[in-house]
């Protein structure tokens, strides 16, 4: 059983840049919820009820976030905003929620390796705040659910563009055929190969299963770029040790890796709520008219 998860939020998040000088990439919202909100709820979703956030320096206001927040609360409580007030106790009751810092920047291997003393040795799912899914079935519940079958670590991919292809970890699969045409026993893993040297068109999203060997596979992996410990070179280590799958997982998946994809998101997810859907394609058409009747 999977119970544990691990989200690494200790980056800078250079690329939104002003607004991440004073707040963190993992708060900026969505409609009325931080991304890191929407990571959180797919975890508990998917039954897990014990969840380290792996945070750095200027990170306090995700822990303010999933805090008590004992002020608003009684603000509320004295206006009868019951509505309000349930949405702000739930958020402070969605699980157990841990943090520990990350002391330097030292790449996604090292955050997951920093989080070994409290997940023991036991299978742990990883979920990266930069991923938003929206899924019937959670993607990461998805991956639980092959994990318990296969008994091995599952790395959730999808088909990538060929002008993306260099900015994913790419999978080669093996030809052997599984009982789940989305299920592929992994061959070998590239961190951002070249266009004409990727492998396959498969890359690797923000979620994972993990076993708990990945610890000694990241200890041995030696630091690439910047320095950085890739948590992609781990698991090439770990793929010659054990069986290592990607699953092609069902679902509509968001990257929020930079701007215009934030924004993107964000259109997104206010025409999927029925109370802002109208209003906003209203707006938008009156929008698109005027800026065609000044060109």
């Amino acid at each position: 059983m999977i119970k544990k998860a691990v989200i690494p939020a200790a980056g800078l998040g250079t690329r939104f840049l002003p607004i991440t000088k004073n707040s963190p990439k993992e708060m900026l919202p969505l409609v009325d919820k931080p991304a890191i909100q929407y990571v959180v709820e797919e975890a508990v979703a998917s039954g897990i009820d014990d969840i380290l956030i792996i945070t750095g320096r200027g990170k306090r206001t995700i822990e303010d976030h999933f805090d008590k927040a004992f002020e608003l609360e009684w603000v509320l409580k004295n206006k009868n905003d019951s509505k309000a007030l349930e949405e702000i106790e739930m958020i402070s009751h969605l699980a157990d929620i841990y943090y520990i810092r990350q002391k330097e920047a030292l790449g996604l291997g090292h955050a997951i390796w920093c989080a070994k003393k409290h997940i023991g040795d036991e299978a742990f799912a990883v979920l990266l705040g930069d991923d938003i899914v929206f899924a019937d079935v959670p993607c990461t519940k998805q991956l639980i659910d092959q994990c318990e079958k296969h008994r091995g670590s599952i790395i959730a991919v999808e088909h990538v563009l060929p002008d993306r292809i260099e900015s994913y970890g790419v999978v080669k699969v093996s030809g052997v055929e599984t009982e789940d045409e989305h299920l592929h026993r992994v061959e070998d893993l590239i961190e951002k190969p070249k266009r004409k040297e990727a492998p396959s068109d498969l890359g690797i999203l923000g979620r994972y299963i993990l076993t708990p060997e990945i610890f000694d596979c990241i200890e041995r992996t030696k630091p690439g770029v910047r320095n950085e410990i890739q948590l992609t070179d781990a698991l090439r280590i770990l793929n010659k040790e054990e069986a290592v799958y990607a699953y092609e997982f069902y679902g509509r998946r968001y990257d929020l890796g930079n701007k215009m994809e934030w924004l993107k998101t964000t259109f997104d997810v206010a025409l999927s709520r029925e109370e802002f859907r109208g209003e906003l394609l209203a707006y938008i058409k009156k929008k698109i008219e005027e800026m065609e009747s000044q060109s």
